[in-house]
């Protein structure tokens, strides 16, 4: 309980026992409480601190008294109310006034209601059947029409103070802000506040005229119905102020041309309901309750309560035909080769930047956009909420929540753009971009780098967790089939496949080593064979104009002409895009487009390209070791005396290992051999080993930190390497192996002196990754997927078939251990950190598994260890998951309308 929760419950001691806080309002934060004199469930509300200073307790208690008679079946009564605390007991460190005395603060209690609000169904099912949106206007005007009665209006009518139980609303706050507004007179600019939600406000409200009708709730409740039947409230804007603009000044757009089966006197009297002038509106809110139910009530030529398309003439209806006709027609060639059509005028583009929300947390660490194919519906990933998927709509200005989409990764629309298939918990599935119940589509799929697309053809191809396998599926489900397997592709695997028209074939994506070698592949499926495209590119997808378009690494995009019949380039590459966000390490870059000639990208910001180190503590705070250094990096080791830091850094041919020397220090390099990379400190901090990459193989060497001397080499294998650990006697060098696809690693041990001959210490069929050893040398800890999920092990060193245990419980991934050998640091599911209390004795044992922080917005490799931990065990050194110089309020959006007329201008130059 925390000290504010404490001390109210303290000061409400004698009549509420306070159980845990519920939430905060925009007035108000809530808590829940039992009535300890009824033995009942309460919602106990407190007014802000700044607002109960400008009220004064007498003044409110005596104005929320007149509120406390209504009684109503769609009202939530008013139990209680009053003050509690003072000079004796003050609630709030910032209550006190200008000489030091804390204030009292005041309270009301409504009942608990097990429930959820209106605005939680929105956000789930966006918008509501017609029926069920209707009887639940019509219970909220009965509410309001006996309030009106009684002289009081509501003022604050909106979908988050309409409760749900058991179906039946229940309007909450029922004159609070009449009290407030009455008790604070003209001070209310002093809280800071403003009564009444923008979105909902009556344009009296919004102009802030003072004394209000009961028409100025049938305006409320007129939104309110109007964003059950469309989804979106009458007014948006990317602003309060640009949003009562739009109230005072701008007619409402008609429901029908948003939903057409809204039937017409239901349009109509939504229409009245949302009258500028007051009079103009319903005289009472059971007058609007009656036209909802009753046709004729509203006469409905007075209103558009019809689809705009058929409110034409005859002669219209067939000239409109026509160009209808004449549309599809050019949408069909555009779709063939609408380079060389030119025979229509191509609308303009237009360029926008749009916000997801400053609370959203949009996850760029992997493909988190797609594009319905129509441009009006964007698909991301929210990582603040679970990774679940959002839905963000042309001309709404929130964007819902998909149920069911938690740790929802890699995103994609079916053709029709109906259904959205993604990747979560190692499966498959698909859902209504509208909201349902998700399907499973197929087990054992890689969802952080792998993938799936979905073809026109009514199937979708997939990577598994070995990333050297495509297999296909029916979009109904079923068994899948290969398509495609290759352990060929030595040290990388396959990723992030893109569709091809047609079903004529796959593009995918080659990543080696964390992506410092990238390649664009494509699979014909006719004939099951795949070849090289494309070296040292990010992601391609081909465009309905012939041209395969793709992404650099420095967020420059290039289009190329592409025969889709040869599945190969024919020409030369021109730029078309610039400033795009590209995740090297991962290969990805942060593009969505749709076939109708929408473009949504985030915009690459800053000058500086490159990634930070970040300090990070056990509770998760993360600070710059140094803002001024910026880095390609990709690795990192920390010294054994924690001065200095070894990182890989660079891409393609130009990878070398560096020093720098923290925190301020320079930065010098260290290796020249230019396919350098994954350092490892010797024991005594004098040198540093590092992989070389050669064709198709590996070999380790080390280098004196100092200068003094040249590489030495220390081993090689028959098969590449990835990562490299160092005992503390400095007499084993531990090597986890690449067989041929990403994930399918052995652990080998090389002595490096006398006998040099590998020795197998962890090899099966399984994925052994990550290799650490104990401070002490005696404990072996690594991952393997050996139970359906990585999992962190423990086993004897060197002696390792002595013995096993499993750290980790519900998955894990890249082992550390503390300098005290006394803890086990992982990265569990979704990159939660946890510390594993070890006691490594004679007989190893796991005593307690303890949560840190969540790590999702951290750049976890997955593949490779991605953090280094300081000797006191107290901090994490990561790489930063973003770009220095993007903000870290979330990505800079660009929409773009219409993009293909552009494109095609710059094609043809």
């Amino acid at each position: 309980m925390t000290e504010i929760t404490q001390r109210l419950s303290s000061a409400l001691a004698d009549r509420y026992r306070i159980e845990r806080r519920l939430g905060e309002g925009g007035m108000a934060t809530v808590y829940l409480a039992e009535d300890l004199k009824h033995k009942r469930k309460v919602a106990v509300k407190v007014l802000r601190p700044e607002l109960a200073a400008v009220l004064g307790a007498e003044r409110f208690v005596q104005e929320i008294t007149t509120t406390a008679n209504l009684q109503h079946p769609h009202i939530l009564p008013l139990f209680d109310s009053g003050t509690a605390g003072g000079p004796d007991d003050g609630i709030t460190d910032d209550s006190e006034d200008g000489r030091g005395v804390p204030r009292p603060f005041l309270y009301y209690v409504m009942p608990f209601i097990d429930g959820e609000t209106l605005r939680d169904k929105l956000n789930r099912e966006t918008q509501l059947g017609i029926e069920e949106a209707v009887n639940i206007t019509t219970d909220i005007a009965d509410a309001l029409d006996y309030a009106h009665q009684q002289g009081v209006i509501h003022r604050d009518i909106k979908p988050e103070n309409i409760l749900l139980h058991n179906g039946r609303p229940m309007v909450a706050d029922f004159g609070i802000a009449l009290a407030v507004s009455a008790a604070a007179g003209g001070r209310m600019t002093e809280t800071g506040l403003s009564l009444g939600t923008p979105h909902y406000m009556s344009p009296e409200q919004a102009t802030a005229e003072k004394d209000l009708t009961n028409r100025s709730d049938i305006y409320s409740l007129g939104s309110v119905l109007y964003e059950m039947l469309t989804g979106s409230p009458p007014h948006v804007g990317s602003s309060a102020q640009q949003i009562i603009m739009k109230i005072v000044a701008e007619d409402v757009q008609p429901v029908t041309e948003l939903r057409k089966s809204v039937p017409p006197h239901v349009a109509a009297a939504t229409a009245k309901s949302l009258e500028k002038l007051a009079a103009d509106r319903f005289e009472s809110a059971a007058k609007f309750a009656e036209a909802l139910a009753r046709p004729g009530m509203v006469d409905t030529r007075t209103y558009r309560t019809e689809p705009a398309a058929t409110l034409v003439t005859t002669s219209e209806r067939l000239r409109r035909a026509g160009v209808w006709a004449a549309f599809v027609v050019l949408a069909v060639v555009a779709l063939l080769g609408w380079l060389t059509a030119g025979r229509a005028a191509r609308r303009p583009v237009t360029w926008q930047y749009i916000s997801l929300g400053d609370s959203i947390q949009v996850q760029m660490l992997f493909p988190a956009m797609a594009l319905s194919p129509d441009g009006n519906t964007l698909v991301f990933r929210d990582n603040s909420v679970n990774g679940v998927l959002r839905v963000k709509r042309r001309g709404q200005l929130r964007s819902t929540v998909i149920p069911g989409t938690e740790r929802a990764n890699i995103p994609v629309f079916s053709p029709e753009g109906e259904w959205v298939a993604f990747v979560a918990d190692g499966r498959l599935r698909k859902v209504r971009a509208s909201g349902g119940a998700a399907v499973t589509l197929a087990d054992t799929v890689a969802g952080v780098y792998g993938g799936a697309t979905w073809l026109d053809d009514g199937t979708l191809v997939y990577v598994v967790p070995a990333l050297n396998e495509l297999r296909r599926v029916s979009a109904s489900g079923g068994q899948s089939t290969v398509v495609l397997r290759d352990t060929s592709l030595v040290g990388g695997g396959m990723g992030y496949p893109v569709a091809l028209p047609g079903a004529r074939g796959v593009l995918f994506q080659y990543c080696a080593s964390a992506c410092v070698t990238l390649q664009i592949h494509v699979l014909d499926l006719s004939t099951g064979r795949q070849k090289l495209l494309l070296e040292d590119i990010v992601q391609a997808w081909y465009l309905p104009s012939g041209y395969l378009m793709y992404v650099r690494r420095d967020g420059v995009v290039l289009a190329a002409p592409f025969d889709l019949d040869a599945l190969e380039i024919t020409g030369e590459a021109v730029p078309i895009l610039e400033e795009v966000e590209v995740r090297a390490q991962i290969g990805y870059a942060a593009l969505a487009w749709s076939t109708s000639g929408t473009l949504v990208y985030v915009q690459r910001q800053g000058a500086t390209v490159g990634n930070l180190m970040l300090m990070v503590s056990r509770e998760g705070a993360a600070v710059p070791i140094d803002t001024t250094w910026v880095g390609e990096f990709n690795s990192l080791a920390l010294s054994p005396g924690g001065r200095r830091l070894a990182v890989g850094s660079g891409f393609g041919t130009g990878l070398n290992i560096w020093i720098k020397q923290l925190d301020r220090g320079p930065f010098t390099r260290l290796s020249f051999g230019n396919a350098d990379r994954r350092p490892a400190w010797s024991p005594d901090g004098r040198s540093v080993a590092f992989i070389r990459d050669t064709a198709g193989t590996s070999m380790v060497y080390s280098r004196p930190v100092d200068g003094s001397g040249s590489d030495r080499f220390m081993a090689s294998l028959d098969r590449p390497i990835q990562e490299i650990d160092w005992s503390k006697d400095g007499q084993w060098l531990l090597l986890r192996t690449d067989n041929g696809a990403v994930g399918a690693g052995d652990i080998v041990g090389v002595r490096t002196s006398a006998d040099t001959t590998p020795v197998p210490l962890v090899a099966s069929q399984f994925s052994e990754l990550h290799p650490a050893l104990s401070p002490d040398g005696r404990w072996l800890a690594y991952s393997s997927n050996e139970s359906g999920i990585p999992e962190i092990y423990v086993r004897p060193f060197p002696n390792t078939d002595d013995g096993r245990w499993q750290v980790s419980n519900g998955g894990g991934t890249e082992p550390a251990w503390s300098a005290n050998g006394q803890e086990i640091f992982y990265a569990a599911r979704g990159n939660q950190m946890m510390a594993a209390q070890v006691s490594p004795g004679r007989s190893f044992f796991v005593s307690e598994l303890r949560p840190l922080f969540d790590g999702s917005a951290l750049n976890f490799d997955g593949f490779h260890q991605s953090y280094s931990v300081t000797a006191d065990g107290q901090h994490f050194i990561f790489i930063s998951a973003q770009f220095a110089g993007q903000p870290q309020s979330g990505p800079q959006l660009v929409w773009a309308d219409h993009w293909f007329t552009e494109l095609r201008s710059q094609l043809r130059r």
